[in-house]
Formats: C-alpha cells, structure tokens, sequence
C-alpha cells in the first residue's frame, strides 16, 4: 500500500506539471495511433491524373509526419468510377476521385457545369468546379466531405472520319455518356454511354465512331492510335466535373491538426489539378501529331452553328431540373454564375500568361 501511495502520489504531480506546461498527459504515457486512409482513383497509374493524386498521398503523409497513412489504389482496383461516390460514402475508400456523369442523376445541380457553356481551358473550368460549389453547396454532396473539384479540358470530337461541318456529325456514333451525350444529340451525332476504359476497343471494333473527350486522351488514353481526326470544337466542348471526396465520418473524427494540414492541402491542390489538366492537353496533342492525327478546327460560321444547335441542350438540362421541382429562375441563376465566371477565369489565364492548347488566340 505504501509503494502504491507514493506511485499514486508521484503520477499526480508529474501530471500537473505537464499540465501547468500545456503538454497532453496522453502524448507521455501513450503514443498516438496512426491514422490509415485508403484512396481509390480510376485512372491507370502512369496516367497523369494518378501521378498527382501520388503526390497528394506523399504530401499528406509528410507533412502530418507521418501520422496518416495513405494506401493508394489506381486503376479501379478498389472502386470503379461509375460506384466511387457510394463507394466513398459507405467507407469502402476513405478518399476517391471521380466526376459525376459517371452516376447521371446523382449530382443533378453540379452536372450544370458540364454544360457546353464555352470552357476554353481546363484552368479555367477547374477554377470555374470550385467557385460554383463553394457558393451554392449543392445538397447532393452533403453525404461525403468535399475536398475539392477540379474539371478535364474542353471535349473535342476525336473520330475515325473528319468532322469539318455540322452536316459531317451525322450518322456518327460518339462515346458520350450522361449530360454530355445531350450535346452530342443535339449535334445531330448518335451519343454512346461506353465506359472510358472499353472506348478503346470499341473504337477500334467500330461500335463507335469516336469519342467526345479533350485533347489529353489521345494519349492518356491511347485514342490517337484509333482515331485519326481532332475537331477542336472547344466553343461547345463539354468538361466533365471532378470530385475529390471523403468519407464523411473519417474527415469528422480527425484531430485537429490533421484536419488543418488537410485542409490546406487541398486548397494548394485545387491549383495543383488545374495546371496539371491545362499541362496534359499539350502532351496529349503532342502525341496525336507524332501519331498524324490530323487537327481541324471549326471555320468561324461552323462556330456560330454549333453553338446555336447545342443550345437545346442547355434549355434539355433546364427542363429537367424544372420537372424535379427546382424553379426556372434558379436554374438559370446557376448557367448565368458559370458564364460570368468563364469570362472571369477567362481573363484571369491570359493576364498570367497561362498557355493553353484550345481557347481563344491569346490563350495559345
């Protein structure tokens, strides 16, 4: 009992003076457990757009100390895209990438942003992803913890025959799943809701006669080897909107200087994804030209025709939401928000000289 007295007695002051010097009695007598997160992604690994989540996962680890632990999974080998938002939410990943055509419907509100609104850039339109959720913080995302959004390069028509006119688009069966498909319907082309990663074989097989993708899939992808046309239809290219998510109870339980390297993070990386789509798009043309695609840009009356016949698109997106119970005026607030930020981003890139493949001349 003596011996039990002065161990009792000993622990408590060593206890307050630990206390009285701000200094967590738990951080002495029991060591931190590591925090281990899985992070799933679809693309192939020596992809780009897996290359920096890579760098991501590094940049976690390091500068948490290696506290957090991060296994990392490519290529759909822990969750395939069109499942990654559910997979997320119910803490099969903890972290996943994906965009939301690839579960249509799910995110009706941010599938606004895949509009053919005249995204000249990736740059811009990944500026354009973070400005339009930070202000309306659309409740389909209220399930999961937004990291951030970023968005692919304009699409563009990749294909087997040349498409020069509104006129050479029909007929044509063109990869183009969810709201993307709208626009190549209204093009006067047959949309095809194929899977990215079977586009390929397809193409070849000529189940499709191309794909409605940007510049940075002909070699990401492989689609230069199969496609011998590039119509840089920028003015009326869909993006596809990118998530980065978290499981929403993981982020909760945290500390809170995991929570704040975290969180820092992700607002260097929302820059961080948006040079590094506007960077692919040069080595995907690069490689298209080695392989002789041939680029063909719309004439300036081609320009104005497309973009007039894409237009029921936008209206076909309007309608719908109005048929699920949103008002007209709302919806329309958000085309006109995405609009005024395309000029804004716009003109942000070609005042900091950021260089890009589609655009206007002075982005090029």
């Amino acid at each position: 009992m003596k011996y039990k007295r002065l161990f009792l007695a000993g622990f408590t002051i060593l206890s307050s003076i630990l206390i009285l010097n701000g200094i967590p009695c738990n951080r002495v007598f029991a060591q931190e457990k590591d925090i281990e997160l899985k992070m799933a992604n679809f693309f192939p690994p020596p992809s780009s757009q897996s290359k920096i989540c890579e760098e991501f996962k590094a940049d976690l680890e390091k500068q948490t100390n290696g506290k957090v632990k991060v296994q990392y999974f490519a290529g759909g080998a822990l969750l395939k895209a069109p499942v990654m938002f559910k997979g997320v939410s119910t803490g099969i990943a903890d972290i996943g990438l994906s965009h939301v055509e690839y579960s249509p419907g799910r995110m009706p509100v941010t599938e606004a942003c895949d509009l053919p609104l005249g995204y000249p850039s990736g740059w811009v339109a990944c500026h354009v992803m973070n400005d339009f959720y930070k202000k309306f913080k659309p409740k389909e995302w209220d399930e999961v913890h937004v990291l951030w959004m970023h968005s692919s390069t304009p699409n563009l028509i990749i294909s087997k025959k040349p498409v020069r006119s509104l006129e050479d688009m029909k007929g044509l069966t063109i990869r183009a799943p969810g709201r993307i498909g709208d626009t190549i319907k209204a093009l006067g082309g047959t949309p095809s809701p194929v899977p990215l990663m079977e586009t390929y074989d397809a193409m070849s097989k000529g189940v499709v006669d191309g794909v409605n993708t940007p510049f940075e899939t002909l070699k990401n992808w492989k689609f230069a080897e199969v496609a011998k046309y590039v119509t840089t239809s920028w003015q009326v290219g869909n993006v596809y909107a990118f998530y980065v998510v978290m499981n929403k109870q993981k982020y909760d339980r945290l500390p809170p200087d995991v929570k704040k390297v975290l969180d820092k993070l992700c607002e260097e990386y929302e820059e961080k994804f948006a040079r590094m789509w506007n960077q692919i798009d040069f080595d995907g043309k690069e490689f298209a030209a080695s392989k002789g695609v041939e680029f063909i840009d719309l004439a300036p009356d081609q320009v104005e025709r497309w973009k007039a016949a894409a237009v029921p698109a936008v209206d076909a997106y309007v309608q719908s939401m109005v048929g699920a119970g949103y008002k007209e005026d709302e919806v329309r607030g958000w085309i006109k928000y995405l609009r005024e930020r395309i000029d804004h981003w716009t003109r942000k890139q070609i005042e900091l000289k950021i260089k890009s493949v589609t655009g206007p001349p002075e982005m090029r």
